[in-house]
């Protein structure tokens, strides 16, 4: 994020609590990872990390491809006018709208995650007369330490055991209208350490070859899936794109060199947004309670779950600042805990944090959060809604998501006269 954004304006503009996503880090961030990598290696944006519209169009227009989880997010990327040949579904529970959809709009590739789903994904290609493009979801029976939530190794929802598959037969490449062309693995998510993505990227290729050679099946994808990390709390370390490319891109052209054929996708949400994002938000009240002092704000977890620990045993703070004012570097600082609106003590979006002096009014900005924010929130805790949305572009900010009014929350609510106590039942 760049240190130019004035905090205050945007604030006087759009109001707070706001996420505000820097638009021209996100393209500068995409385009250095592309770089990094080998040129055979497509990316295709996590829409899951980050939904909002005006997010996607940017990644978008710098050549990010499309991975949709529903169908929301499918329309979101056919709107910005993505070649269907760039963009794959994935998801443990695909309903057949979802597949219809995906049939009927023509894209690259459905990631199937059972026998059952692969049955409806024929059976949907068919009364459409068509052969749809199928990815094996495969559940590895390995996994590797060094990430942060590991999906390989054990019983999972997520795609079919890698032993089954391999017992499967030529089952898999009989099927008339599912077109079962490939394989995705993802082994994990927030992997830090450059050497654990490459030993991950070396077992998924070997997984691809061996699963094409005991079905019969083709290659002509293999999804490596992703789980980029970033650094969010004291102690971690940025992910080393250099260290990485050096080792992951001679295996990834060994690869190529002997499936030229064979299109490699690597998935990326959080690594492409989560530091181009700030919560930003404003001090309401300050108090002490015994002798611990509190920055009440107009904002917190039910915008920002992520932020304390949601999937995390040890409940640490995402990086905070003060951002509507300079101080003295002097200044003085302390142990601030700062709490939202909600009536739950759970509701403290960072509890010890390093700040200088608080006045109501002031700017709090939560960093690196431009991933898993208010979409993976309770938003509608206490009946508050969605914050507005903000993306900085080309020194020119742009309102993407309208933040909730108690109109807007209450338009999808319906009361009926017989649900009173004392209505008329007749």
């Amino acid at each position: 994020m760049s240190e130019e954004v004035d905090w205050s304006g945007i604030a006087a503009q759009y109001g707070t609590p706001t996420y505000v996503y820097d638009g021209d880090w996100l393209v500068e961030n995409l385009d250095a990872l592309r770089a990094a990598l080998h040129p055979s290696l497509e990316v295709f944006y996590s829409l899951k990390s980050n939904p909002n519209r005006g997010v996607y169009d940017v990644l978008h227009s710098a050549g990010a491809r499309a991975e949709v989880s529903s169908l929301a997010e499918l329309r979101i990327v056919l709107e910005a006018g993505t070649d269907p040949y760039d963009i794959v579904f994935l998801g443990p529970g695909k309903s057949e709208q979802e597949i219809t959809a995906c049939v009927a709009g023509g894209i690259y590739a459905i990631v199937c995650e059972s026998f059952a789903e692969l049955d409806l994904i024929d059976r949907t290609a068919a009364e459409h007369g068509v052969r749809q493009r199928v990815l094996l979801r495969v559940n590895p029976a390995f996994s590797i330490a060094g990430s942060r939530l590991t999906m390989g190794g054990k019983p999972r929802q997520f795609g079919i055991d890698e032993a089954e598959l391999l017992t499967a037969g030529p089952a898999l490449a009989a099927y008339r209208h599912a077109d079962v062309a490939g394989v995705q693995v993802y082994l994990g998510t927030r992997i830090l350490d450059a050497d654990v993505i490459v030993r991950n990227t070396a077992h998924i290729l070997d997984i691809a070859e061996r699963i094409a050679r005991a079905t019969g099946i083709r290659l002509e994808a293999v999804d490596i899936g992703g789980g980029l990390g970033v650094p969010y709390f004291d102690g971690e370390h940025e992910l080393d794109a250099a260290a990485l490319a050096k080792d992951l891109n001679p295996l990834l052209d060994a690869f190529a060199a002997a499936h030229p054929d064979t299109r490699l996708i690597m998935e990326s949400g959080r690594y492409l947004t989560a530091l181009g994002g700030t919560y930003l938000m404003r001090v309401r009240y300050t108090k002490e309670s015994m002798g611990e002092r509190f920055a009440v704000a107009d904002g917190g977890t039910h915008h920002h779950m992520a932020a304390v620990g949601i999937g995390s045993f040890v409940k640490r703070n995402f990086p905070v600042g003060l951002l509507s004012r300079r101080t003295d570097p002097a200044e003085a600082v302390g142990p601030w805990n700062v709490a939202g609106p909600l009536c739950t003590p759970n509701d403290t979006i960072a509890k010890g944090v390093a700040l200088p002096e608080l006045q109501p009014g002031d700017l709090i900005g939560v960093l690196r959060s431009g991933a898993y924010g208010p979409s993976a929130s309770p938003v509608y805790f206490l009946s508050h809604g969605y914050p507005a949305e903000v993306v900085l572009r080309r020194g020119r900010s742009y309102l993407v998501r309208t933040r909730d009014t108690a109109d807007d929350i209450l338009a999808k609510q319906a009361t009926h006269p017989e649900l009173r106590r004392n209505g008329n039942t007749d």
